[in-house]
Parts: structure tokens; sequence; C-alpha cells
């Protein structure tokens, strides 16, 4: 399949055709769902939050999101295309990069839009509550020396990176392409994977290789790459312009989405209600635990609230599993009988804290609002 880094608009006759999604504000204007999101749902999933007590999370319960289809590859016949701005353009078989040395590292990968189903109104979009969250051991080349081998141009500013995806969004038919900074891509721990907790990576996650980008929200790991083109020019496609911005209305282009933010997440207590979720415990000492993680910055501090976050105690901290991956944490609680909402936040040593709110914007992203689970105590 041949790159490309320019969209093809769709006809005007054809956008007549395609479908309205919701009421065509962009917004569900209540707590039910629509269709479409239903949708979403079903072709996607989340990290059971109970997943958060493994600290390698197992590989069928990492948070999958797919936003065309999930391409059928013959590895016989795929190469991975490096070229532009480059003084030896790279034709690479998945066997090139699997003979060269190769970097195993433990990262926490966040989507951008965790949390999206908890905004008031919500983008029509993957209704996330908070498990849009995994942490994998990627195994792959570093980006880096890769370049290398091409040899940047000096006037090559961005690199373009292309998956196999193809799909119609913003009225552009186009494969799933995002790009970064030389700078960006240079750092040390950006991967071309090819392994996810020590096995090919599954169809799903991006076989038969993907960008592993740390401390980026999701959507900067590209998967089924194709093609890295370096360009000199900043890359303007849709999945940089028009998705994935914190904009303020439909019109608004807002600022891209970039870094994680800092986020706490509880692994929820005791028994599960099978409809509402809520939880059960007895009543006594209880071992609240869970994840923390940030971007560029180190996890200072988690706090727990059992009183719907009036009040606020520290939680014990436990080693991160690397500089880009998430670090444990656990709570001693002496629960007494009666319902209660448990809360948990966390701070970085750049002096982020979670807000108790989220500020909102339109297409719901980087939603990093304290969690809030509600507990009855028997």
């Amino acid at each position: 399949m041949a790159h490309q880094t320019s969209p093809h608009p769709v006809s005007d006759d054809l956008i007549d055709e395609l479908p309205t999604v919701g009421d065509g504000s962009g917004l569900s204007p209540d707590d039910r769902y629509y269709a479409e999101e239903v949708q979403f749902a079903l072709r996607n999933h989340g990290m059971p939050l109970e997943a958060l007590r493994y600290p390698i999370t197992p590989v069928g319960m990492h948070y999958l999101i797919v936003h065309f289809d999930i391409p059928i590859v013959n590895e016989s016949d795929w190469q991975l295309t490096v070229n532009g701005l480059v003084q030896k353009p790279l034709q690479l078989s998945l066997s090139d990069l699997r003979n060269r040395p190769a970097v195993t590292l433990p990262v926490t990968l966040e989507c951008a839009g965790n949390g999206r189903a908890l905004m008031k109104p919500r983008s029509v979009s993957q209704p996330w509550h908070f498990e849009a969250v995994g942490t994998s051991e990627w195994t792959g080349v570093p980006l880096s020396e890769i370049l290398e081998m091409a040899g940047l141009s000096d006037n090559a500013a961005e690199l373009v990176i292309t998956g196999l995806d193809w799909g119609i969004q913003g009225n552009e038919v186009q494969p799933y392409q995002r790009s970064l900074t030389i700078d960006e891509a240079c750092r040390e721990n950006v991967l071309i994977a090819y392994e996810m907790n020590g096995q090919p990576l599954t169809p799903q996650h991006g076989y038969p290789l993907r960008l592993v980008v740390p401390d980026w929200y999701g959507m900067a790991s590209v998967k089924w790459l194709a093609a890295i083109e370096a360009v000199a020019e900043p890359f303007e496609g849709y999945q940089m312009t028009g998705s994935y911005r914190y904009a303020k209305s439909q019109d608004d282009p807002g600022d891209p989405v970039t870094l994680m933010r800092p986020r706490a997440l509880m692994v929820p207590p005791g028994i599960p209600e099978f409809a509402s979720r809520l939880r059960v415990i007895d009543a006594g000492p209880e071992t609240l635990s869970g994840r923390a993680w940030t971007a560029r910055a180190e996890i200072t501090r988690v706090e727990v609230s059992t009183d719907n976050a009036r009040s606020w105690s520290d939680a014990e901290l436990e080693p991160p599993l690397s500089q880009v991956a998430w670090r444990g944490w656990t709570f001693d609680w002496d629960a007494p009988p009666g319902r209660h909402t448990l809360c948990v936040r966390a701070s970085d040593s750049e002096g982020n804290t979670q807000p108790l709110e989220q500020e909102w914007n339109f297409q719901g992203m980087g939603n990093n609002m304290i969690q809030r689970v509600d507990v009855l105590v028997r």
C-alpha cells in the first residue's frame, strides 16, 4: 500500500450520503448513549480496573482502540519505508529489525480520551470511563537508531508516521497518520516495537510493527507501521489538526494534545454488585491499592480520601517500573459500616496535581480528574 501524506477529500456527493452521528452537534446532551457510542465500545475495550493488580498488564487486558479497521498483514509482503529528507532511504523487513540489538522497556500508555464519558455534555466518541490505560513491556529498536542509519537531512523538521489502517474522518479518505518533531522522535526511549510482553504483536495491537512513544498519550504510538517520512514543514494531516485537540467548540482549532497528565487509579475493593458495579466490603482493615503515572516527571505523592474528597491522607508509594511506567501505591483503611465514596489523586515532581473536576473540552481529551469509587461497607 502506497504511502500518503496528503488526504483525499471526499466528494460532495459522497458527503451527502454519509450518516449524521447523534443529533449532528458532536455532543451527547444527557446520560443516554448513542448507537454509535455503543458500536465504538463494542469494537474497543478498556483495561478492567482489577487488572491494576498486575505490574505488567496482560496483553488481553491492555486497553485497545482501533480508529478504522485492523489491517490484514502478510509479513512476507510487508516492509517499513523510511524516506523523505534522508540521505539513504530504507526498506526494512521485520527480520532486518529483529536482527538489530533489542531494547525492552516497560511503558504506560493511556488514551487521550480516557475519562471522556464523565464529561457533561460529552463528545460522541469512544465512551471511556477510567479504563483506557495499560502497561506493557515493549521490545524493539530505538527509532533514533533507524534515523541514524537513514541519515536525516539538516532541513528535516518532523517525521510523518503512517499506519496501514485507512478510513474516512473529517470528510477525508486517509491512512492513520501522526507526526513527531525530530527532537521528540530522537528521544532514546521512543521504540519501533515488534513484541509486547515477550510475544509478537497481536493483530489488534499493531502487528507486525508499531511505534511506542512514552510520555505521550496513546495517539502518538501509531500501529501497523508502514512508513516514516522526514519532512521540512509541520504536518497538517487530520489526526494532527482536526483531532486530538483541546478545543472549546466544534469550530475551535484548540491546542494540540501531547503529554499525559498525572493520574492515579484504584483497584475497586471488595466485590461488585452485578449491574451497578457498587463495591461491597466487610467492615474492618482493608488495604486499598492502585497505580499512578505522569509524563516527564516523577509521581511524588498519592493521596486517598474516604469521605468524597473532603479530607486526604498519604498513601505509600512503590518504586516505578521504569521512568516511563506507572508506580504502585497502597493505603490501609479501617473501614466503618456505611456507604462511602473513596477517591484517589496523584501529584508529580513538576507540581501538577489531579483536579477534583475536569475543565471541559469539546473532544473530551486529557480528562484526569480524580477517580471516585462508591463502596458499601457491611
